[in-house]
């Protein structure tokens, strides 16, 4: 892998460029900074909305910078300097009575949707874990009826089920095979399986962000751990998987490095692209 071929990283965040303590570690930092003094964007590629990714950028110093993010797993990419759209993908009003129509039956269930800078929740009450997950992303979520949700004057990205992994194995079980026909459906944590606008990932957002910037998928290097990281992964012309990626993630990488708490992204990133 020549430095020289790669113009653009994309990095997962959760379990990726963030230790288990979910920090941005100043060695990682550093590493990052090194590859953009070489002209590569380095553009975070994640599954959080934005209230969860604001604070990371500003630790990073990116928002004066010309680079981009792409966030809701796909469904948004951001230029940072301004946090303007590059491009998005929302979820129609009948998809999002068809998301909530799918959980009705399932009371442990949670359907929560997201804007640029919100967490919703559909109901009148806000279930533990769901509070437990917007405390990650530095949000609250908010109680909205569907029609609220529905009526939205700004675009709604994505949907997602919550619920403790056994009734989110039920639900998938019993519900996946029909709402994949419908939406880009991820399990991306044990308690959640999120659905989006049909054919978006993380690899869509690469592919707008890519054409934007006229980079070809081939001057891409892409890292990342997670089940909703292998579209990205198989986009990318280098995938890199952490130590502490899944299985099914190594087995798709070109090659394989540290753990998240032993700075994988940064040896990542000095082995293959800075070539120290």
């Amino acid at each position: 892998m020549s430095q020289q071929s790669i113009k653009l990283i994309a990095i997962d965040m959760d379990g990726t460029l963030l230790n288990s303590q979910k920090e941005l570690t100043q060695e990682t930092i550093e590493v990052l900074h090194q590859a953009v003094a070489k002209g590569i964007k380095v553009v975070l590629c994640t599954g959080r909305p934005k209230p969860g990714v604001v604070s990371y950028i500003d630790q990073l110093g990116f928002g004066e910078a010309d680079e981009y993010a792409i966030l809701d797993n796909g469904c948004t990419v951001y230029q940072l300097k301004d946090w303007s759209l590059v491009a998005h993908q929302a979820l129609a009003p009948a998809e999002m009575a068809e998301l909530v129509a799918a959980a009705a039956a399932y009371p442990e269930i949670s359907v929560t949707f997201f804007d640029a800078d919100h967490y919703f929740i559909v109901g009148e009450e806000i279930p533990e874990l769901v509070a437990y997950d917007a405390g990650l992303v530095f949000t609250h979520p908010v109680p909205v009826t569907l029609e609220e949700v529905q009526a939205s004057p700004v675009p709604i990205f994505q949907g997602m089920f919550m619920g403790e992994a056994p009734a989110l194995d039920r639900f998938q079980a019993e519900q996946g095979e029909a709402l994949s026909q419908a939406f880009s459906t991820v399990r991306s944590q044990s308690y959640i399986y999120e659905a989006l606008p049909l054919g978006t990932t993380k690899a869509k957002g690469l592919l707008n962000l890519t054409q934007h910037l006229g980079i070809a998928p081939e001057e891409v290097m892409a890292i990342g751990d997670a089940a909703n990281d292998l579209e990205m992964l198989a986009f990318a012309g280098f995938s890199v998987a952490m130590g502490n990626a899944s299985d099914e993630v190594k087995a798709v990488a070109d090659a394989i490095t540290s753990s998240n708490d032993e700075a994988g992204v940064a040896r990542a990133i000095e082995k293959w692209v800075i070539c120290k």
